[in-house]
């Protein structure tokens, strides 16, 4: 229940973090079709420590996989079932 409960919190205050970046591609990071991936930027240049998420009702329930940039403000979302994301 906790588990749901800071989901449930969680993402939207991460979705509000995200709001004005731009995402574009990393320079270093190996993206295969099943990953989503790139750069948080915002116009002081990279963000560190920003939540990505990735989530879909495609799969007959709710599946959401979240991730946080590094200190470039790259993240990637590996090997992610096939799916319409968000």
């Amino acid at each position: 229940m906790l588990k749901t409960n800071w989901l449930l919190c969680g993402l939207p205050a991460a979705l509000m973090l995200l709001t004005g970046c731009q995402t574009e591609s990393p320079s270093s990071v190996a993206i295969d079709d099943d990953d989503i991936g790139g750069v948080v930027t915002s116009t002081n240049g990279p963000e560190a420590g920003v939540w990505v998420i990735a989530e879909t009702n495609d799969l007959g329930t709710m599946f959401v996989r979240i991730v946080v940039t590094d200190d470039q403000g790259r993240y990637l979302v590996p090997d992610l079932p096939t799916a319409n994301y968000t």
